[in-house]
């Protein structure tokens, strides 16, 4: 004869209660040590290491990783979101920096992609174009600018400004992990002044002039790299952003423009970022 099943222990509503209080102080709790990490950092930073806060790579790195390790109920959305947040606000501690963001390309877009990646601590500096931008981050010590990575109707070749010795750079392409659905899914280029040893070298921004341009140049081009071009049109040509992906040489991107009829004039490395992670779409 069949044994009948035992009976279950009836789901005691106050001990899960219990259990979420429980976990919700050692959240706290842990936040509260990586703040006291964060300040023997700062000491150490004091004496052993000068320059930005930033950290481009182990930030791409962290992120990277919170998605491989992440499952269950939880929508990714929110966890990235809480990540990018402590992230962002540790490394203000560290060192004060404002967001200066243009939003031409929609001021709803750009708050969404800023706050979501920074959160509301760090003070947010709008701007109506990329020279306001580009300018700002220009004149201060650490600040970050955040411009799309699109094209804009209008615009000025921006990254021009980049190519001196001394102008800052571009050290991220947000969102650091891409998917369909994201709630900040704008790309968003980020302008700032970082140590080289902490830079993401995986995918490199280059500013290159070009004559002769053309559907012909474009289309060649577009088969081996993302670009933005601004067509010159007092002359026949044009100040192209080109980021190559990783593993693509910038000899080959100006070989296949010479093919396609163009004449490379100059070239300007302008920065650099950890390549593009995607996955998946989460929402059902």
């Amino acid at each position: 004869m069949t044994k009948p099943p035992e009976p279950t222990q009836p789901i005691n509503l106050g001990e899960l209660r219990k259990e979420i209080d429980r976990i919700d102080e050692s959240m706290h709790q842990l936040l509260m040590e990586r703040g006291t990490i964060i300040d023997r950092l700062i000491a150490v930073k004091k004496s052993q290491e000068t320059g930005s806060a930033f950290r481009p790579m182990r930030e791409a790195d962290m992120m990277r990783r919170l998605v491989q390790r992440h499952k269950g109920i939880l929508p990714l959305d929110t966890v990235e979101s809480i990540w990018r947040v402590i992230i962002s606000t540790f490394t203000y501690v560290q060192q004060h920096f404002s967001v200066h963001a243009d939003l031409s390309t929609g001021d709803a877009l750009m708050r969404d992609s800023a706050r979501f990646h920074f959160g509301f601590t760090v003070p947010f500096i709008p701007h109506m174009g990329t020279a306001g931008v580009v300018e700002a981050v220009s004149a201060s010590k650490g600040d970050l600018g955040l411009v799309a990575a699109t094209s804009v109707t209008g615009d000025s070749a921006w990254w021009s400004a980049l190519e001196f010795d001394a102008a800052p750079k571009i050290i991220a392409r947000l969102p650091f992990v891409e998917r369909a659905d994201h709630p900040a899914a704008l790309p968003v280029f980020v302008i700032s002044r970082v140590a080289a040893d902490a830079m993401a070298t995986e995918a490199q921004v280059w500013s290159i002039r070009v004559s002769g341009w053309g559907a012909g140049p474009a289309e060649a081009l577009s088969m081996l790299a993302e670009f933005i071009a601004v067509p010159d049109r007092a002359f026949d040509g044009a100040a192209v952003l080109v980021t190559l992906p990783h593993g693509t040489a910038l000899e080959t991107v100006t070989a296949a423009l010479v093919r396609a009829g163009a004449t490379v004039n100059s070239s300007a490395l302008v920065g650099s970022h950890a390549t593009r992670y995607t996955v998946a779409a989460t929402k059902a």
